[in-house]
């Protein structure tokens, strides 16, 4: 029994670390944002990275969550006789939740990995000991234009992927001959259930999404140890820490803003 709780001891007081070492580099990032304007082509490209490179994998995937969605729940709001509130079920689903959680899930699994490995890359060969030497902060120079750009980025990709979600659903709403809600109806019943209060949960909760990915992947990064292998464990620890803190973060936010 001692040996198990000296186990979880040992791992409760690792993840409190962890959790320190990624709340001092929060506060190094923030601290350098008033660089932001002497760094803005950097700032630019991570943006183009993660916002524009990732527009076609985020359309295809918002499409078919949007009509997916629909089908499954409009076929059984047929029978009851309800489907003419299925753009409302869409419209919120995406907003609320599908839209943030699947876009931050994609951009972290996309570009999060590749950030975590670019500077796992730049730390496992010293680049950024020569950083260092040449007098200029990795923080500045690596994390701040990452995070800048995540924060950007995300909320402005989650909204494209709403909007092409209640396509999507809109589109199956109207072709499938279970269903079959003319355009106008879907979109009386969208407008009817979106408010602002909605629209502004959803962005609040992908700009803290779009936070940890970067948070995440440059703390990562910048632990990364061991060679070709170990840039390849900070991918997988990357993604996979970036899912769970999403996930969480979700909870708390949807308890919060409910």
């Amino acid at each position: 029994m001692s040996g198990i709780l000296e186990r979880l001891g040992k791992r409760l007081l690792y993840f409190v670390q962890i959790v320190g070492e990624m709340l001092k580099l929060l506060w190094q990032t923030v601290y350098f944002f008033r660089e932001a304007p002497r760094n803005l082509q950097s700032i630019f490209t991570q943006m183009a990275i993660i916002g524009y490179e990732t527009l076609p994998v985020a359309s295809v995937m918002a499409f078919f969550v949007g009509m997916v969605l629909a089908l499954q729940t409009g076929v059984e709001l047929q029978k009851y006789g309800t489907q003419n509130i299925i753009g409302a079920i869409v419209g919120l689903s995406m907003v609320r939740e599908l839209g943030p959680v699947m876009t931050s899930f994609l951009v972290a699994g996309r570009v999060g990995s590749a950030m975590a490995a670019e500077i796992g890359v730049m730390k496992v060969y010293e680049e950024i000991d020569a950083l260092k030497t040449l007098d200029i902060n990795p923080v500045r120079y690596l994390s701040m234009p990452r995070l800048i750009a995540c924060l950007i980025c995300v909320p402005a990709l989650v909204i494209y992927a709403d909007i092409i979600g209640m396509v999507g659903g809109a589109l199956i709403s109207h072709l499938h001959p279970k269903i079959f809600v003319s355009y106008s109806t879907y979109y009386d019943s969208l407008k009817s259930a979106l408010k602002f209060r909605e629209v502004g949960t959803g962005l609040i909760k992908a700009f803290v999404f779009g936070g940890i990915i970067a948070q995440v992947a440059c703390y990562v990064g910048f632990n990364t140890s061991g060679g070709a292998r170990g840039i390849g464990v900070s991918t997988t620890r990357s993604v996979v820490l970036s899912f769970m803190l999403i996930l969480t973060a979700d909870y708390f936010l949807t308890r919060l803003l409910m």
